[in-house]
């Protein structure tokens, strides 16, 4: 054995010769993205004697192969492997993002997952961006198809979100904005993917805005490159002819039933609809014309960053027209299954936070591979009620 590695050490070197013309061309080629441009690496072990770093562009068909050496290099390989990923999305200085390919390799570190926890919890005290990052993580997750088995044509919560190419459909308008927010933490956590990282923000933001604690597990895979993200039209539309039959269309695609839809649209509680994104609301009404955060947009709810059950209260109400109500929000006290859920949730809360949790927390999971296989698990308990851990700092005062 000593023998070996010793032949293995002797034939690992650095070539100091300078590149191919091949490579040196491959470099000049655009990318198909317009959102810059961005390398990849990733190990993998050799069928030979020999150990290859493969440097995978995004702009680049083939591989580039170099070698490297170090006695130990082989040693490191499945650590690396296990928890160090290249960013498939980031920020440079101009702002732009760079959409490489990720390798698809092993589940997210616990310790950075828990770090990355607490900063999203400060870019939440100072950017009131709770229903966007809500947002984001549902929409990554939200386009898993139960009739589809292979991973991961079936869509769901793979990280596909970070990709120019799915940002660019209609019902993720706005979305890079949830990227460009939470971009600096995945670049300071890398051992943690950005299909983790995207439901990881989505829970959080939950929690944080006074809603109940989601029984979350982590270890996603991220899917490598955009080609592999989910053809567009597999959310949910806002007015769609037949508004209940448009929800149970789309959430029984996914393996929800009736309460599941109703309790997930409850999280309109938290947030506004904003007309040059989605073509609904109003530009600003009297609840959201000062803050907190961005001014602008329609409501669903007074204290839009609170999460609790108004969300249903006012839509039963219907008596304000600064509150928004959508079709696919009117049909759930309209469709005689669905208001059997709504009209309960808008008297008992305790019932609607723990109908929420179980429906979040199976959404977060639909359609991703774990690795490990069950998951890693952060907090031990059981699942229950949180009290508000947070207030904005001022709403708008209602009058006119």
């Amino acid at each position: 054995m000593a023998e070996r590695l010793s032949q293995l050490t002797q034939i690992v070197k650095v070539q100091s010769s300078s590149p191919s013309q091949s490579q040196s061309s491959s470099l000049k080629r655009p990318m198909a993205s317009s959102l810059g441009t961005a390398a990849s690496s990733r190990i993998f072990a050799a069928s030979s004697s020999k150990a290859r770093l493969y440097l995978r562009s995004s702009y680049s068909s083939s591989p580039s192969l170099i070698s490297f050496s170090s006695s130990k290099s082989l040693a490191l390989c499945p650590r690396f492997c296990r928890h160090q990923r290249t960013s498939a999305v980031n920020v440079s200085s101009s702002g732009r993002f760079s959409t490489g390919a990720s390798p698809k390799c092993a589940a997210s570190d616990p310790d950075q997952l828990k770090s990355a926890r607490e900063d999203i919890k400060e870019l939440l005290k100072s950017k009131f961006c709770h229903p966007i990052l809500v947002r984001l993580g549902w929409h990554d997750a939200g386009t898993y198809n139960k009739n589809i088995e292979e991973w991961p044509q079936r869509g769901g919560a793979n990280g596909s979100l970070r990709f120019e190419v799915e940002l660019k459909h209609a019902a993720n308008a706005g979305l890079v904005n949830a990227l460009k927010l939470i971009q600096p933490i995945k670049d300071k956590y890398s051992g943690v993917t950005y299909a983790d990282l995207f439901q990881l923000a989505s829970a959080t933001a939950i929690e944080e805005a006074g809603g109940p604690k989601i029984p979350m597990k982590y270890g996603r895979v991220d899917v490598s490159g955009p080609n592999e993200c989910p053809e567009e039209g597999r959310l949910p539309d806002a007015g769609p002819p037949s508004p209940a039959d448009h929800l149970r269309e789309v959430f029984y695609r996914m393996g929800l039933n009736d309460k599941e839809i109703v309790a997930l649209s409850g999280a309109h509680t938290l947030g506004r609809s904003r007309p040059e994104r989605s073509g609904w609301g109003k530009p600003e009404t009297k609840y959201t014309k000062d803050g907190p955060g961005a001014p602008g947009g329609h409501s669903w709810t007074v204290q839009w960053l609170k999460f609790d059950n108004s969300y249903f209260k006012d839509i039963k109400a219907k008596k304000d027209e600064d509150l928004l109500v959508l079709p696919t929000d009117a049909a759930l006290f309209e469709d005689p299954s669905f208001k059997v859920y709504a009209e309960k949730y808008a008297e008992d809360q305790e019932t609607f936070f723990k109908d929420y949790a179980e429906a979040h927390a199976k959404l977060s999971n639909l359609g991703a591979k774990f690795d490990p296989p069950e998951g890693i698990v952060l907090d031990a308990g059981p699942t229950q009620a949180a009290p508000e851990k947070f207030v904005a700092a001022k709403y708008s005062t209602g009058k006119d």
